[in-house]
């Protein structure tokens, strides 16, 4: 059992809390069990898996699942699993995955355009948001949090696994792209005319949003079809990111249920 916290395995986790770490090492943190059960359902090869004793006894099968995918396995102490976690409380076990080049998402329906998102608690909710209403996934601008980033994979609650998603560093020549197949672009802006219940979410659309403070770049909203608004009461500046993305996108699920 692993207890010291000067450990090279140890040292090399918790490094893993930064950006700049997790590119360098091509590694990111998985946290807790239902991330790890996750990861093993959709067959994601484990690189280092680290439990407590008391984990183990409580999750012999998925142990045993782990021990046969994963290149390594330690049983470490609490302090150590504290040590390594980005949470407060872990659960009991955190695992390392390898970063993998993925295609981006392919689009021909319904999906979702980031820009400058900032907020991991942001990003992780709506891409369980954009599972739970049926879009085919999300494009991020490079400039936002890293995919990820371990309470991007936490607020997912697992669907990070589930849903197409890429970085990407020309948004505006992506969304183009989709615009000449067809495509409608909504831009979501303050400012606009139309509330977003008054546009036909049932033709093929991306929607765009933006960063959590300045909205949408004027380069990417300029390529917007149309432009939609969330109406806010007297008083109330913006709304979350991630509360915006939830309500266009139910819309448009009801919309095409119609």
């Amino acid at each position: 059992m692993l207890t010291s916290l000067q450990n090279p395995l140890v040292k090399q986790m918790r490094k893993l809390h930064r950006a700049k770490e997790r590119r360098e090492q091509q590694l990111f943190l998985l946290e807790g069990t239902h991330l790890l059960e996750t990861a093993c359902a959709t067959n994601r090869p484990l690189k280092e898996v680290c439990c407590t004793l008391e984990w183990q006894t409580h999750h012999l099968q998925l142990w045993q699942q782990v021990e046969q995918s994963a290149q390594r396995v330690e049983l470490v102490s609490q302090d150590v699993l504290r040590a390594i976690a980005t949470t407060v409380e872990p659960d009991g076990v955190i695992a390392t995955l390898e970063r993998i080049s993925t295609p981006s998402p392919v689009f021909t329906s319904l999906g979702l355009v980031l820009e400058t998102i900032q907020d991991p608690g942001n990003l992780g909710t709506m891409i369980r948001t954009i599972a739970a209403a049926g879009a085919e996934g999300l494009l991020l601008s490079a400039d936002s949090v890293d995919l990820d980033h371990p309470k991007v994979l936490r607020a997912s609650a697992g669907q990070w696994f589930q849903v197409p998603m890429a970085a990407s560093f020309d948004l505006r020549a992506e969304v183009a792209h989709y615009q000449q197949q067809g495509m409608q672009v909504v831009a979501t802006l303050p400012t606009a005319a139309l509330t977003y219940w008054q546009v036909d979410l049932r033709n093929p659309t991306l929607l765009l949003l933006g960063n959590e403070g300045a909205g949408l770049s004027p380069e990417l909203s300029s390529l917007a079809d149309l432009e939609v608004r969330i109406p806010l009461s007297s008083g109330v500046e913006s709304l979350n990111v991630a509360i915006a993305a939830a309500l266009i996108l139910y819309e448009a699920k009801r919309q095409r249920a119609e």
